[in-house]
């Protein structure tokens, strides 16, 4: 399971012309799933998402995590993230898992969060051609995959 987390300003989810969901200052986080992921990869995720201390404290040093700042979530499922681009130019997913797999399991994912979180988090749809937007704060981008645990 991989997770692209984005601290952000603000975020959208747009689908077919409508806004489907929307947060302010906080995480944008997209979700890859592999066949192989489990409820353990689920359960570690959802975790060093939660306690993830990228936000600045009074000193101007990355030092706070989403709760502790009260910020909001949006968790947007993604398959290309595992995508492979070993051989051309096309890339491959045969690694993201199909629908049958990883739907129940991104469902689980938000669960997991917003149960650490102690709070609703915002979703995008799954399998639908979504526009995200977002204001990408700092910039700040990190990529954590459950397969490489550093």
């Amino acid at each position: 399971m991989r997770l692209l987390i984005q601290r952000v300003q603000k975020a959208s989810v747009t689908i077919d012309g409508e806004v489907r969901s929307q947060i302010g200052r906080g995480l944008l986080v997209l979700v890859g799933i592999e066949e192989a992921d489990t409820r353990e990869d689920i359960e570690w995720l959802a975790g060093k998402l939660c306690r993830l201390r990228i936000f600045d404290d009074a000193e101007g040093v990355m030092n706070l995590d989403v709760k502790q700042i009260e910020g909001e979530v949006m968790v947007v499922s993604q398959f290309t993230l595992h995508a492979s681009t070993k051989k051309g130019n096309r890339p491959s997913y045969f690694r993201a898992a199909g629908e049958a797999i990883s739907r129940p399991m991104y469902e689980e994912f938000v669960r997991e969060v917003e149960q650490q979180l102690g709070r609703r988090v915002a979703t995008g749809e799954f399998g639908a051609d979504m526009k995200v937007a977002l204001v990408n704060d700092g910039p700040v981008t990190i990529w954590i995959d459950s397969r490489n645990r550093e």
